[in-house]
């Protein structure tokens, strides 16, 4: 049965996680442990669940515990369920919820590189993308576009931040991935001994078209995207084994690191075809 509870004082200790501003502190929550995270909408939870991660608590605005809240209820047995008209969820988070379901939530401890990537044929390796809506609409685009997993340095920002969740639809929960232990560009080394080609989207005189043949034919394929401003660090672009480019017209020089991702994970995404 739910343990509903009624908010009625905003200090209550369980909506701390809700109301918390900073997602460095749901990091750290229960640190050297891996923290929280908290998860929005009734679709996003429910991916949330089917990737086995454990629920510790629900924020639901009254109008919703009945429908479309009530199979996360039933699944999620008897944690606290904090009910409160919307105005005092918004008072509570600092936004409004659209869909009137939060839920905070346990990490766990992210596998490494090789177990991530193990059968994997098309990868995507994020190096420094800081904006979480990006980093959501990466995962996104991979998971729609038949990649098979994510790598982040650790110049990235975290997947599970509530934002990057949100924008990824609960896709971050559905792709493997994790951060890689080696900056750039020295995590190469690690994916070219598990087999994968590089190819890094970047600017260059010698960029080779995306539709470039040779792309397609690579049995394993890492496609390494760049920060929102700086791009790929140089000795990255310098490692890998091509360097790619989307062809741009009416002068514009680059799409947006999520969009890019999208063009190259819709051209890339099947291996060995040849072109």
């Amino acid at each position: 049965m739910p343990n509903i509870i009624e908010i009625s004082d905003l200090s209550m200790p369980g909506l701390e996680p809700y109301a918390c501003r900073s997602e460095v502190h749901l990091l750290r929550w229960y640190e050297p442990q891996p923290g929280i995270f908290v998860a929005e909408s009734p679709k996003v939870i429910c991916r949330a669940l089917d990737a086995g991660y454990q629920p510790l608590s629900l924020l639901v605005d009254r109008k919703q515990v009945t429908h479309p809240a009530d199979d996360i209820l039933e699944r999620c047995g008897d944690i606290p369920v904090y009910m409160a008209d919307s105005d005092i969820i918004t008072e509570i988070t600092g936004f409004r919820l659209i869909l009137g379901v939060l839920c905070a939530m346990r990490r766990r401890t992210p596998p490494d590189a090789e177990t991530v990537c193990a059968g994997a044929k098309r990868i995507a390796v994020l190096e420094a993308v800081e904006n979480q809506t990006n980093v959501g609409a990466i995962f996104r685009s991979a998971a729609a576009l038949n990649f098979d997993a994510v790598l982040l340095t650790h110049g990235c920002s975290d997947p599970l931040y509530r934002r990057s969740i949100r924008v990824s639809m609960g896709t971050v929960f559905q792709i493997p991935w994790t951060f890689l232990r080696e900056p750039a560009p020295d995590y190469l080394a690690g994916l070219k001994k598990m087999g994968f080609a590089a190819a890094a989207m970047a600017l260059c005189d010698d960029s080779a078209d995306i539709a470039d043949p040779r792309l397609r034919a690579q049995e394993k394929l890492a496609v390494i995207l760049g920060n929102e401003t700086e791009g790929l660090n140089p000795g990255t672009i310098a490692a890998c084994d091509f360097t790619v480019k989307i062809p741009m017209a009416h002068g514009v020089d680059s799409l947006n690191v999520a969009a890019a991702s999208a063009v190259a994970f819709w051209e890339l995404g099947k291996s060995g075809t040849g072109g």
